[in-house]
């Protein structure tokens, strides 16, 4: 029953679900989820922690970057089908349905060049400069800037 219960609260935020039918199609980087989401990358790791702490995702890190899949069918009886029928209810969703259009888009650059793009050049995972958290994390900086 815990595990249940872990699995159902993992699954309990649109972030959380949007990550799970993104990583239907197959293995991503966190560059590639955190562009698709918009998310700063603290926030969209908590997202996949909670998701491989419930035993959703299984991670695999390569260097500096770390790819998350769907769990292995054997380690989760029955996870491809609950996934599937998870994934054809939100397809519904207007974020589900342009998530689709937008990974067909970040999966033709390679990750380790979206995340110099996303860390402006530093090499390492960051908040993309394009998306909501990258604007405020510039905010943030020119303010920063000002006051000193």
């Amino acid at each position: 029953m815990r595990s249940l219960l872990a699995i159902t609260k993992a699954l309990s935020d649109a972030n959380r679900v949007r990550i799970v039918c993104a990583l239907e199609r197959g293995e991503l980087c966190v560059c590639q989820i955190q562009e698709l989401l918009g998310l700063a990358h603290s926030t969209t790791s908590k997202h996949l922690s909670l998701l491989a702490a419930a035993g959703l995702l299984d991670v695999r890190k390569e260097g500096r970057w770390a790819y998350y899949r769907l769990a292995d069918e054997e380690a989760r009886a029955g996870l491809r089908e609950v996934v599937g029928w998870l994934c054809r209810q939100a397809a519904q969703e207007k974020h589900v349905a342009e998530d689709r259009r937008r990974l067909d888009a970040i999966l033709r650059i390679p990750p380790e060049e979206l995340c110099q793009l996303q860390a402006n050049g530093s090499k390492s995972c960051s908040s993309a400069p394009a998306t909501r958290a990258g604007a405020r994390s510039r905010r943030a900086s020119r303010t920063r800037s000002k006051a000193t």
